[in-house]
């Protein structure tokens, strides 16, 4: 189970660091002046390839949290209403993943819905969504 559980710690922590940084590439393309072609492209290639590579990780990392969830019951029976809290947030950040490709999509069709600023706000979701997993799972409130 330990295997697991490092595993599962390392797939989540790498699924992570592309949630945290592929906005951060948004506020930049977001920022750039208009016939910037070169810089546009490349960051739009940045992009693509984080986002390629920050969904085969969240793979692993999803599966081996079920694997430990169901596998070894870890948050199953009474008193693991942390893990019910915990679940919440994996679909939140689900989600999330989500919507940061068809915010990909947008930049990549040419219409960005939104200024740098939004997108500045929008990088610190994961930040507290992870912050948030972290205590459910350490302290366990309920």
């Amino acid at each position: 189970m330990l295997w697991i559980k490092a595993l599962h710690i390392v797939f989540v922590a790498s699924w992570f660091a592309g949630l945290f940084y592929l906005p951060r590439i948004f506020v930049n393309l977001a920022m750039v002046p208009a016939g910037s072609v070169a810089e546009h492209a490349r960051l739009l290639l940045m992009a693509r390839k984080l986002y390629r590579f920050m969904t085969l990780l969240a793979i692993p990392a999803l599966a081996l949290g079920l694997w430990l969830w169901v596998g070894y019951r870890i948050g199953m029976g009474p008193g693991n209403g942390w893990m019910h809290a915990k679940l919440l947030i994996v679909v939140l950040l689900l989600g999330y993943h989500h919507w940061c490709g068809r915010l990909l999509r947008d930049f990549e069709a040419g219409r960005p819905a939104r200024g740098h600023v939004w997108f500045r706000w929008f990088n610190e979701a994961p930040v507290l969504m992870l912050l948030a997993a972290v205590i459910l799972v350490v302290v366990k409130p309920f």
